[in-house]
């Protein structure tokens, strides 16, 4: 992705406001903006639910025929409507048979190399860095296992809290092959008492105190509770400063936040697709491997699809290892790649090619104008209103957040819950009073916020009249 300087939303939406003499809240705001913003028509590429189509709406309470409020993207995203497309590619294989391995628009035998490059840019790679395959914790494991090769002074692994169970069981298990203790060797990095978020200071501190015997640095580049950016650059220089290797899981990053990890240095990484890349459940993933490990670190296993295309079928079983990324590619299959997920996850990928700015700026004022609506809206001052309070966790530093934004509710939230579940609001339920809410920008709009927020507010309304 470009790097741009990145405009306030502030900046944004005050001259609007001045324009059509409103307040920056005012439902028009956000429809001027959709129609003047010039990635308004990427929505199109997408099937957007309707209301009528969702298992907990109520029907008395919406216009069936409208598009539900999807503000979880940071989970299963939506599909782009060109799978289809896709589908009927597979035709041509069903008619075609055999010679499908190497004719068609993705052939089958380089169903994964030949979308490779759609990545570059997306995570900031060489091509040869890349390799897409496999599932995200067996893709995690396939990276540990040539390069954590722990000594009894070096052997520790560091993680920030409350990160996903994926890494934590991978770490769990990797530990223990090596027989390792795990409360000694997987060091959990947490927030200071009473905030919800790490302090890169703190981060800095224990990589320099204790750095001497942590081999990896494991971190998320966007945490998936509070949706906090880490400072990728900064962990990556201190903790290989010291000797560790440091590998990211991108898993709520890619497509999502700017990335450049070849020129960051990072050492490896890897993610999903079915979240920001919307290839949909259970599509493709990847992994990055910097170039400069290809030609110093020894597989530890090694597979049919590791070795170079032009003798692969030679089957003399004299391995020539690819020198990129994927000379760690290992397969779910002995052969082809599953090539019904590749076929979708190149059309998915291709949407991130079109944008004529980039989709991080328009990121930064859908998620900065949706945290300033909630603030405006549920303020903590207003000890009159019946408005819920609202924190909101996630950092509000646009070079510490994504597009997701973490609410704490003050309030019982289980009618809430119910209620919006009702008016066709999709988002992710977290804990008892949280909820975690994802603004797309290649297909939430401005809009979308504005009726996002003054849901709450008739929901908790109606409870109050309810109740009496």
């Amino acid at each position: 992705m470009e790097s741009l300087p990145l405009e306030l939303p502030a900046d944004t939406v005050q001259p609007i406001a001045s324009q059509l003499r409103c307040h920056p809240t005012d439902k028009g705001i956000t429809l001027h903006i959709d129609e003047e913003y010039k990635l308004r028509h990427f929505g199109e590429y997408f099937y957007i639910p309707q209301m009528q189509d969702l298992p907990p709406i109520d029907l008395s309470l919406v216009n069936k025929d409208e598009n539900a409020i999807y503000f979880l993207g940071n989970s299963p995203s939506l599909q782009p409507k060109m799978v289809k497309t896709y589908l009927e590619e597979l035709d041509k294989g069903a008619k075609m048979g055999a010679y499908s391995h190497e004719v068609r628009k993705c052939p089958w035998i380089i169903g994964d190399e030949s979308i490779t490059g759609l990545m570059i840019d997306i995570i900031g790679a060489n091509e040869k860095e890349i390799a897409l395959m496999s599932g995200l914790t067996v893709n995690l494991h396939l990276l540990l296992l040539p390069l954590f090769k722990p000594t009894p002074n070096w052997y520790k692994i560091i993680l920030e809290a409350k990160d996903l169970p994926s890494d934590y069981y991978a770490i769990e298990s990797q530990l223990q092959l090596h027989g390792l203790n795990i409360e000694k060797s997987m060091w959990i990095i947490k927030p200071r008492e009473g905030a919800e978020t790490l302090r890169m200071e703190d981060v800095l501190e224990v990589t320099e105190k204790k750095g001497d015997s942590i081999a990896v640095i494991l971190f998320s580049g966007v945490h998936f509770y509070p949706g906090q950016l880490f400072n990728i650059p900064a962990i990556t220089k201190g903790g290989q400063a010291k000797g560790c290797f440091v590998g990211l899981d991108l898993a709520h990053a890619v497509g999502n936040v700017e990335l450049h990890l070849h020129d960051w240095g990072v050492d490896l990484a890897c993610w999903c697709s079915y979240k920001y890349v919307n290839s949909g459940a259970g599509d493709l993933v990847g992994v990055f491997v910097y170039e400069k490990h290809a030609h110093t670190i020894k597989l530890a296993l090694v597979e049919w699809f590791g070795h170079e295309l032009n003798t692969r079928l030679k089957m003399d079983n004299k391995l020539q290892s690819i020198p990129r990324g994927q000379w760690i590619q290992m397969d779910s299959v002995d052969s082809n790649p599953p090539i019904c997920w590749s076929g979708p996850h190149m059309l998915s990928l291709e949407i991130f090619k079109q944008p004529t700015m980039t989709l991080r700026r328009k990121s930064v004022l859908l998620t900065g104008y949706l945290e300033y609506m909630i603030k405006y809206c549920y303020n903590k001052d207003k000890a009159e209103s019946k408005k819920p309070l609202v924190n909101i966790i996630t950092p509000s530093h646009i070079e510490d957040q994504g597009c997701q934004l973490t609410l704490l509710f003050f309030v019982p939230m289980k009618y809430v819950f119910q209620e919006l579940e009702k008016r066709a609001v999709v988002y992710d339920k977290q804990e008892s009073n949280g909820i975690r809410v994802a603004s797309v920008p290649v297909y939430n709009s401005f809009h979308d916020t504005y009726k996002f927020v003054s849901l709450p507010i008739s929901v908790l309304d109606s409870a109050e009249t309810k109740k009496s």
